[in-house]
């Protein structure tokens, strides 16, 4: 046993461990042969020890003399160690996550707290590596002050991950529609207020007074809110939506218990507050005799089954042009859309005035090039004709399960590869907003795994 304590207590051996160490998490895994510069800050750690004796015993010495100093030193050491590792934590293996709104009920509900893994994936490295640790795009107490710098860009890098998406993940991302943002209502897509704009009052008046009454701001990739959604199309996949179903090269989904649709129900007489309780209801409206209520179709089933109902039928949206990629005129509807196809890195599409909505925000937003369409038709990227388009990303389709109450991909579009934050794990707290402690702790979900 002596033996091995002074092996490990050897400064060559401490080195070489520490050297290994940092090798191959921050220059291997990251791929940043600069990061090799730390190697000699490891080494006068353990072997040579200049910093030691030129500057730190100084502060020995001070901690020594002054108890108020000590204490100072003490707290400073405290505050700076943790930041550093949360930040590590937060930046290469997990994030915390709290459902915000219904739009994936009953698969995960509004209060649940995700651990959110970024190792699934792979990590994706900040493109902002300037930033207030712990906050996200905007300061504390504040509407408009961000909290990063842009005086530094890195490019988008994900480091290698477990294993790739797969075809129903519960996946978080930045918001792909949150690029540009209206910093007095935030709450809006800022394209969804520019279209209506422009449908008021023509393409430039409309916004031109978009832009008066409105602080209009851009975010980096990731500075933009993070979503979560079901992954239900992978790059290379057909997507089409029948009557609220989702086909996949063909075939239908596979069945997700949690999955719910907006239902029409006439009663012979009011519903009781306790029977919409006891159904598990949570959104709903109406009063009397008629009702739209968000169901499972096992919670459809005990709606039917209730004396007082006299029909139940699931509403299916008519075609209209709130979904994407807004043709402007009424094609597609969030329960009959499509086909559709992913695009695949690498994989090539030809380019024709019927299909360039798909992609146009893919060649200019998502993949920085220009794209101008001349009084002929012609179709010219980055000035040179094109009647073709290669990608350089991988996207994928988002759908929510709450499926008439989610802002998903339907009405935004393809989320590129470099949008996604990590998988959503497990629930390791869930909070009733609704009622109090500790009764609005849901018990039976802690540690409860998303599926």
């Amino acid at each position: 046993m002596e033996k091995i304590k002074a092996f490990f207590a050897n400064k060559w051996v401490g080195f070489t461990f520490a050297a290994l160490l940092y090798t191959l998490w921050f220059v291997v895994w990251t791929g940043n042969l600069w990061l090799l510069l730390g190697l000699p800050v490891i080494y006068d750690l353990y072997i040579s020890r200049y910093f030691y004796r030129y500057v730190w015993s100084r502060n020995r010495r001070l901690c020594e003399r002054s108890k108020t100093y000590k204490v100072i030193y003490e707290w400073v050491n405290a505050i700076v160690f943790a930041t550093v590792v949360a930040t590590l934590v937060h930046l290469f293996i997990f994030q915390m996550y709290v459902i915000p709104t219904s739009s994936m009920e009953k698969s995960l509900l509004v209060g649940d707290y995700l651990y959110v893994s970024k190792v699934t994936y792979g990590p994706q490295m900040p493109n902002t590596p300037l930033s207030m640790p712990f906050v996200h795009h905007t300061m504390p107490f504040s509407q408009t002050k961000k909290s990063y710098s842009e005086a530094i860009r890195w490019p988008y890098h994900r480091l290698k991950g477990l294993r790739p998406i797969r075809r129903n993940d519960v996946v978080v991302f930045n918001f792909p529609a949150g690029d540009t943002v209206l910093l007095e209502n935030q709450a809006v897509t800022y394209y969804d207020v520019l279209r209506s704009y422009e449908e008021s009052f023509g393409r430039e008046e409309g916004r031109r007074r978009l832009n008066e009454e409105y602080t209009v701001v851009s975010r980096p990739v990731d500075k933009r809110e993070n979503y979560i959604k079901r992954c239900v199309a992978l790059p290379g996949d057909s997507l089409a939506v029948r009557d609220g179903w989702v086909y996949v090269n063909g075939m239908p989904q596979d069945s997700i218990p949690g999955i719910q649709y907006t239902y029409l129900v006439q009663t012979s007489e009011p519903l009781t507050q306790y029977a919409i309780d006891n159904l598990g209801v949570t959104e709903f409206s109406g009063n009397g005799s008629s009702y739209y209520m968000a169901l499972t179709a096992e919670a459809a089933e005990k709606v039917r089954a209730l004396k007082n109902v006299i029909s139940i039928r699931r509403y299916v949206y008519s075609p209209n042009d709130d979904v994407f990629p807004q043709w402007g005129d009424a094609r597609w509807s969030q329960d009959n859309y499509g086909p559709i196809w992913i695009p695949k890195r690498g994989a090539t599409v030809e380019l024709t005035a019927e299909n360039l909505p798909l992609y146009r925000r893919i060649i200019e937003a998502y993949e920085g090039h220009t794209l101008e369409v001349g009084d002929d038709g012609a179709i010219r990227i980055d000035g040179a004709p094109a009647t073709s388009y290669t990608f350089a990303m991988d996207y994928y389709w988002m759908m929510g399960d709450n499926r008439h109450n989610s802002a998903d991909s339907r009405f935004w579009g393809f989320v590129p590869e470099d949008h996604i934050v990590g998988k959503a794990s497990f629930v390791w707290l869930s909070l009733d907003a609704n009622k109090h402690f500790p009764a609005n702790i849901r018990w039976n979900r802690m540690f409860k795994k998303v599926r």
